[in-house]
């Protein structure tokens, strides 16, 4: 049975590993602060103050998440040590198929989790909002806009996490010119900040009739959800605000009123739109989590002090700008210009399988 062997040697060399996550963790502290605020939670008169108890329940969810994310790990250590002990005991070869697949998920687990320790940002644990924009090239670029939306549904899908859309708009004829989701879940932020930027795809054209290869570009915003509104100040005097019908297929369902809202920052220039609400206000409130959204993201990523520092952003969707290239034609490949990871699966890559990109990449920021 030496399969199962060198699978206990595995094991065996993997704890160590496992117990310096602990501490990297921060379970002790994760676990007092738990009982604080489960004492503060049963104290008279808690839940008469909603925005201070929704705040202290989402602190405690996100804490109790990391400490039984931990302990499953551990268990999962300890039934894989019990299988290979049986089989060898039991000169049983059935059980080696099973190992395998829960040493490989439990691989990937301890590895997403090393990562998650390296979320120190001041954001990073907050759910991310996604913005696409389609680049220039009619519906070539409206159509790589959509597969890239699709891939980080079926990115959020892979790790349980909730997508919500908050704006869609609609391409001419295919695909779409621009659409905002929210991806809710822990340290949503923190591991899909590293997408933000131009991606790039080559392939032949199923929109050209003789079959030529097409370079096309799309942009891909990623910003922090803002749940505190007193962090990031919308100061009235600074916005101007845009009622208007919606408009296009996505939006049949909203457009017997004008409801749709567009909102405009005007010290940077910055424009979120909303039109996939059925009421005015809930597309407002849209606007305003966008644009809170976008300041902090910006002063985040530009090292600011104050959000007031924001001189205003471009993000141009063209040639020599992008982050990442995704090859059809004439062979497949998806590359990071960063950090140089590459995975040649492609399909893969556009079914959701992003890890190794994001894992590349804040693995690089660590290391700088």
């Amino acid at each position: 049975m030496l399969e199962f062997e060198e699978y206990k040697a595995k094991l065996n060399a993997a704890r160590p590993a496992l117990e310096l996550l602990q501490g990297a963790l921060k379970l002790e502290a994760a676990k007092k602060e738990i009982e604080e605020l489960e004492t503060a939670s049963e104290r008279d008169g808690f839940w008469n103050d909603v925005e201070n108890s929704q705040r202290v329940q989402k602190r405690l969810k996100l804490l109790k998440g990391k400490v039984e994310n931990y302990e499953k790990l551990c268990a999962s250590w300890d039934d894989m040590m019990v299988l290979c002990e049986m089989a060898i005991e039991e000169d049983d070869a059935s059980m080696l198929d099973e190992l395998k697949s829960e040493y490989d998920a439990f691989s990937e687990k301890v590895e997403s989790t090393r990562l998650s320790t390296l979320l120190t940002g001041e954001y990073d644990a907050n759910n991310a909002i996604l913005t696409f924009h389609a680049g220039a090239g009619g519906t070539e670029a409206q159509d790589w806009a959509a597969m890239l939306y699709r891939m980080y549904n079926m990115w959020a899908d892979r790790h349980g996490y909730k997508v919500k859309v908050m704006d869609y708009l609609d391409g001419d004829e295919a695909g779409l010119k621009s659409a905002t989701i929210m991806i809710e879940g822990e340290n949503a932020y923190g591991f899909l900040k590293s997408e933000h930027g131009i991606h790039r795809l080559v392939r032949v054209s199923p929109f050209d009739a003789a079959g030529r290869r097409h370079t096309s570009f799309a942009a891909v915003e990623v910003m922090p959800e803002i749940t505190d509104n007193s962090e990031i100040e919308l100061r009235d005097d600074d916005i101007e605000m845009q009622v208007y019908r919606s408009s296009g297929a996505g939006g049949q369902k909203v457009n017997k009123t004008s409801s749709a809202v567009r909102l405009i920052h005007k010290p940077t220039g910055i424009v979120v739109s909303s039109q996939v609400e059925r009421s005015h206000f809930q597309n407002l409130e849209n606007c305003k989590n966008m644009l809170r959204a976008r300041l902090a993201e910006i002063k985040e990523r530009e090292h600011l002090e104050k959000i007031s520092d924001i001189k205003g952003v471009q993000m141009k969707i063209e040639w020599g700008s992008q982050i990442r290239s995704y090859v059809f034609m004439p062979y497949q490949l998806v590359k990071d210009h960063r950090t140089e990871y590459e995975n040649g699966n492609i399909q893969s890559v556009m079914d959701g399988d992003l890890d190794g990109f994001i894992n590349a990449f804040l693995s690089m920021k660590a290391a700088s």
